[in-house]
């Protein structure tokens, strides 16, 4: 990597880290302080469901707008809009202003989490891809785990709204960082093949790889939804557990994750990617079955940890091979929209299930249902991509290279 791209991906690293930080704040409290707005389990799944569905409706679009016309412009407009979006939610008083601050939110992060990727995407060197995105994915990953630990102590010491303004003021520092730090779109590699050779949508939709990676990615995420919309509210009433402790346990999984993003993703690019995503998926499923046994925090401190080490052994796989998809199609930004749609999509599928089993049923069993989901989308992903003769992006190594 070149001295301009490494100054490139560290500044969208910590432009990363700083926003993700901010959101992740207000995890563990939005379940929790819709509840006590009267919010049943439906309204508090719309309240998570409605970030996912606009981002998922405006991913395609500027995904393939930043292939055309470069990345910087949208990634410092979504981090603009996250800044203006974050002191909204300070007026935000009802559970309807909670799910409307919410879809206005998912718009804005269409512009921002696709483009970023793509962008380390382009200044990825080849048979690097592992790595490069496991080191970046740490950005996410703590992003998401200090946060709710954070929001969790604020919101013992301080108040529900004093987080929200610490969320603005981070997604401020990460709009100041990729405003005058990321060069400018006229430089970018992107530009210089605007529009040519670029992949049809079609195409990129009939492609097996692309397909099983999809499904992977949507049941992944479908966990992942369940776990940040209900795990604060399971904890709350089943073993009443303040915020700090809650905070601990949403920010567990993602940290463990992220800790060892670096080291898979070097393993991804070493050893067979495809029995790597499909171990890390099993393992997945095992832990979302051990929530629905969890007897008292321990019990769910442990699921957590297993729930981390799976997602990572499975998505540093799942994102080298789609960065390796993305660059031989020459849409990366397209590539990495398709990806976030499946984690939109599971997001607000995870979301809305576990809603509708603390309401028909019990919280509990959203759980094992989660885990359901988990092997499903191993088994679409082992049918779809890797049919016979398909391992371009399963093999060990890079035979195609």
């Amino acid at each position: 990597m070149e001295k301009s791209d490494k100054k490139i991906f560290a500044t969208l690293f910590f432009s990363i880290f700083t926003a993700v930080t901010g959101v992740g704040i207000v995890v563990p409290l939005l379940p929790v302080y819709a509840h006590n707005l009267g919010a049943s389990g439906m309204y508090i799944a719309l309240i998570f469901g409605s970030f996912s569905i606009s981002r998922t409706f405006f991913l395609p679009y500027f995904g393939r707008r930043s292939d055309l016309k470069g990345r910087k412009t949208y990634i410092v407009t979504g981090l603009l809009a996250y800044t203006v979006i974050s002191f909204g939610f300070v007026l935000s008083s009802s559970v309807e202003a909670l799910i409307t601050m919410r879809f206005i939110q998912g718009i804005a992060s269409a512009m921002i989490m696709p483009v970023v990727q793509a962008y380390i995407g382009d200044i990825t060197p080849e048979t690097r891809e592992g790595t490069t995105m496991g080191v970046f994915n740490m950005s996410v990953f703590f992003g998401l785990s200090i946060g709710p630990l954070i929001g969790g102590v604020l919101n013992d010491h301080f108040s529900l709204r004093f987080s929200f303004l610490c969320m603005g003021l981070l997604s401020a520092v990460s709009f100041l960082l990729s405003l005058f730090l990321l060069p400018p779109v006229s430089s970018e590699q992107v530009t210089t093949s605007r529009g040519k050779d670029i992949t049809e949508w079609k195409l990129l939709f009939r492609d097996r790889d692309i397909v099983g990676l999809f499904f992977f990615r949507f049941a992944y995420t479908a966990c992942i939804g369940i776990i940040w919309s209900f795990l604060p509210l399971f904890a709350d009433l089943e073993f009443s557990l303040s915020s700090s402790p809650i905070g601990v346990l949403v920010m567990l999984g993602v940290f463990v994750s992220g800790l060892l993003q670096p080291s898979m993703g070097l393993l991804s690019d070493r050893v067979n990617r495809k029995a790597m995503l499909i171990i890390g998926g099993l393992i997945t499923g095992y832990a979302m079955f051990s929530f629905g046994w969890a007897a008292d925090f321990w019990d769910l401190f442990i699921a957590n940890i297993l729930f981390g080490l799976g997602g990572s052994m499975a998505m540093a796989p799942h994102m080298a091979m789609a960065v390796r998809k993305g660059s031989r199609t020459r849409s990366m930004g397209s590539v990495m929209a398709i990806m976030t749609m499946a984690h939109s999509m599971g997001m607000m599928l995870g979301s809305v299930l576990a809603g509708m089993m603390m309401d028909i049923f019990e919280l509990r069993q959203a759980f094992p249902f989660g885990s359901m989901i988990m092997i499903a989308g191993v088994f679409f992903f082992a049918v779809s991509s890797c049919q016979k003769g398909v391992v371009r992006d399963c093999g060990k190594g890079f035979p195609n290279k």
